[in-house]
């Protein structure tokens, strides 16, 4: 091929080239920005089951000016990133990849703002759809150091005065044994009668191998108890805000020996002891775990004890609550 011709041949070529991409039709442009500002921050949500309400959690954020991002936690299991989210066209479309769900594909939620709140559809295993709303969650600030009160023994070191088991289905299977409180499984949580605010608890528990429990503060947020002794430290073991807060440190003790937490929550922040170490210090919580009974984080909510995993016994269960109105909602 001559020069000459080879130069033809590539101006013909760019030619045809330009005359395609002429043809084509522009790209469709991006979300502008400040696009998703009404949805972005985090949501209390309700879903309506089969079964009755229970509760879950979203965190709308921004990946960039354009593009968005969020974490959800489902009615059990732990926090986790969402696949993809969009919002187009008013519709908020989160799709979450599953955890200890039974569903076959991804959990897909889908709403619309209604006022100050989100309402919207999702599916149940079965196919079945389930209406839930959200509300913000709120920021729940201190506006001062609280003042406590006087402290309140929960267990009594005789009977189930006070308590209440979570739901019926395995039976009685709470009991005192050897001045201790004691599940039996498999079993269920249980639950006590009072609600509190902001408080400062001691617990004294003892666990077997391998066994696995909590403490749900104000029947909200996990702070783990797990056989844990020497383990890496993560948010889903022993002392930590289950899915959320890791434990500075390993300060696990050996099953069969009796260890301690002392935990203070003052609106929405955490500090953990345990067994005398400082794993968890003045950390904010940002929403829900699983396992919660329910969403409404504003609210006072009770001490639960969680009792569906292992075996688990509790000797000493003291709450010291903080007098009235030491924390807002706002």
């Amino acid at each position: 091929m001559s020069k000459l011709h080879a130069t033809l041949v590539a101006t013909f070529l760019s030619a045809a080239a330009s005359l395609v991409l002429a043809q084509q039709p522009p790209p469709l442009p991006g979300p502008p920005p400040g696009f998703a500002d009404a949805i972005l921050g985090r949501w209390d949500l309700t879903v309506q089951g089969a079964e009755g309400p229970y509760p879950s959690w979203l965190e709308v954020m921004l990946r960039k000016e354009t593009e968005l991002m969020g974490r959800f936690v489902g009615q059990f299991g732990s926090n986790r990133h969402v696949s993809e989210i969009t919002y187009t066209g008013g519709e908020l479309t989160v799709r979450i990849p599953i955890q200890y769900e039974r569903n076959k594909t991804d959990l897909i939620f889908k709403g619309r703002l209604a006022g100050d709140r989100l309402e919207g559809t999702t599916e149940d295993v079965k196919g079945n759809t389930l209406k839930w709303t959200a509300v913000r969650a709120p920021a729940m600030m201190s506006d001062a150091s609280p003042k406590w009160g006087q402290p309140v023994e929960l267990f009594n070191g005789k009977d189930l005065t006070g308590w209440k088991l979570r739901g019926p289905a395995k039976g009685n299977c709470w009991s005192v044994v050897d001045g201790a409180l004691t599940n039996a499984p498999p079993c269920v949580d249980i639950i006590t009668e009072r609600t509190f605010s902001d408080f400062k608890l001691h617990a004294e528990f003892n666990i077997v191998p391998k066994s696995n429990s909590g403490v749900y503060l104000r029947g909200r947020y996990e702070v783990q108890i797990q056989d844990d002794v020497g383990k890496a430290m993560d948010s889903l073991r022993m002392g930590g805000v289950y899915g959320f807060l890791r434990p500075a440190t390993n300060a696990s003790g050996r099953p069969g020996e009796w260890q301690t937490y002392d935990i203070t929550l003052v609106g929405r922040r955490v500090t953990v002891v345990l067994n005398g170490r400082t794993i968890v210090h003045d950390s904010e919580i940002p929403g829900i775990t699983g396992g919660a009974l329910d969403s409404d984080e504003g609210r006072p909510g009770p001490l639960m004890l969680q009792g569906d995993h292992g075996r688990i016994s509790f000797r000493k269960v003291v709450l010291t609550p903080s007098e009235p109105a030491a924390t807002s909602s706002r």
